[in-house]
């Protein structure tokens, strides 16, 4: 039985990874100073939530196969202390599951957007399909019991690849690690301004992700990306570059409809559960993925149709007679833009509504908010939230609201730095006929979006 230990086990990410540890009959340890929930309550669940919170060095002994670091740890950790001293392996968390997928053939999604849309497409036709496979992903999906699954049989994992740092001690982007064998990136947008300064410098890390693609390997690229196409004719000769699309569709009555071709038959319609173009293209890459993998169209396409999409990503909170509303994890401007215009083009003669919060390090950074210039142009409202206290915990420069305005560049724009009086704005508004969509990697300090949903729309 191997024995892994994680230091800071309550993280979204490690918490999963330890379950999936424990499923795979590993000995789990781990310690934190502090878990919350759904961590909580999933690691007592199981036997592994630490009985003390905080770091105990006694922990750490020389039978121990591997520690896990993950990044809410600090370099001084006195638990990692103890592992250098007795010269334990020590993984960051994207180095362990390489490692533990290292002999299978590993599908691996990047991108600034669309990452854990791909990935769920591509796990829900596997699933549909009977097709064991291993993966990561970022979200909790419908149908899987965890975000991390690792096992000795699976001869494919299916991994996403983000490209923030891997630990304390290891500031590599944690795609950097993972060494596909089908690779996919769906696009380049300038993100985390705090590790990456410049967009030159955060390109070069799509670069980088691509030239440790495994000999013999796939680039799956969105081929309207002007960068990515640049990055796909530097590939290594034994590379495959694979570009990818928009696929045909319609619109008809609020439904989206794909336009393919099975067999002899031509352009026939196949009715989604998602919509927006960026889903339609995010169906594309998965669909290059699997054909990759040895599934027909025909078999893709079957399966696809039943996917509802990914936990948070234009996921439908209520609906009730001509009003609808949607919650996404949208925040950085090209997830804004493509979230705002997809609603838009999918309900053409409804009235949009459109509140995002700016709570990431870089969406609250005065250097990176001129990047959100036209991002929410296409709603018909659109509220702007902040609060100043999450810039001074970031230990960020101070910005107004008069400068968030400005920044976006529209005219459709009200800033708030109180949650609060903008629910009461939206409360006073005539509720016929709207799609309210509420964007944000937080929740607008405290907002329940279902209750708030049926209280506007009933």
């Amino acid at each position: 039985m191997k024995k892994v230990h994680f230091i800071a086990i309550g993280g979204s990410a490690m918490h999963n990874l330890a379950l999936a540890m424990h499923a795979k009959g590993y000995k789990v340890t781990g310690s934190d100073d502090e878990i919350l929930e759904p961590s909580k309550s999933r690691l007592a669940a199981k036997g592994l939530l630490p009985e003390q919170i905080g770091w105990f060095p006694k922990k750490i002994n020389a039978d121990l196969d591997a520690v896990i670091l993950g990044m809410h740890a600090r370099k001084d950790n006195p638990e990692l202390i103890r592992a250098t001293e007795l010269g334990v392996k020590i993984f960051s968390y994207p180095e362990y599951i390489y490692e533990e997928t290292k002999n299978k053939t590993r599908v691996v999604i990047g991108g600034s957007h669309g990452k854990t849309t791909i990935t769920s497409i591509i796990l829900h036709v596997l699933k549909q399909l009977n097709i064991d496979c291993d993966y990561m992903v970022g979200a909790q999906l419908e149908g899987f019991d965890t975000m991390v699954k690792l096992t000795e049989e699976a001869k494919i994992a299916v991994i996403e690849g983000d490209e923030y740092l891997s630990s304390p001690i290891d500031l590599r982007p944690k795609f950097h690690l993972y060494h596909p064998n089908i690779a996919i990136i769906s696009g380049i947008a300038w993100d985390h301004i705090n590790v990456f300064p410049t967009f030159e410098n955060y390109v070069e890390q799509f670069k980088i992700f691509t030239d440790l693609i495994e000999k013999d390997g796939a680039l799956i690229y969105y081929d309207k990306d002007e960068e990515l196409t640049k990055i796909a004719t530097t590939l290594r000769a034994d590379v495959k570059a694979i570009p990818y699309g928009v696929p045909d569709y319609k619109i008809e009555d609020g439904i989206t409809y794909l336009m393919v071709n099975i067999g002899l038959v031509s352009k026939q319609k196949m009715q989604l559960s998602v919509f927006g173009e960026h889903n339609l293209a995010n169906i594309n890459a998965a669909m290059q993925v699997c054909r990759l993998l040895n599934i027909t169209d025909k078999d893709f396409f079957t399966a696809v149709k039943s996917f509802k999409g990914a936990s948070k990503r234009l996921e439908l909170v209520h609906k009730k007679d001509s009003n609808i509303v949607f919650k996404d994890f949208a925040h950085s401007p090209s997830k804004l833009k493509a979230t705002t215009s997809a609603v838009k083009q999918q309900f053409p003669d409804k009235k949009i509504i459109a509140c995002m919060e700016l709570h990431t390090f870089s969406s609250l950074n005065e250097n990176f908010l001129k990047e959100y210039n036209g991002a929410m142009e296409k709603a018909d409202l659109a509220f702007v939230y902040f609060n100043p206290h999450t810039i001074e915990h970031k230990k960020l420069k101070a910005i107004t609201a008069e400068q968030v305005k400005q920044a976006f560049a529209s005219d459709n724009i009200t800033v708030f730095t109180n949650s609060t009086e903008m629910v009461a704005e939206l409360k006073k508004m005539q509720w016929q006929n709207n799609v309210l969509l509420m964007m944000s990697s937080g929740n607008f300090d405290g907002i329940d979006f279902k209750k708030l949903a049926e209280e506007l729309i009933g």
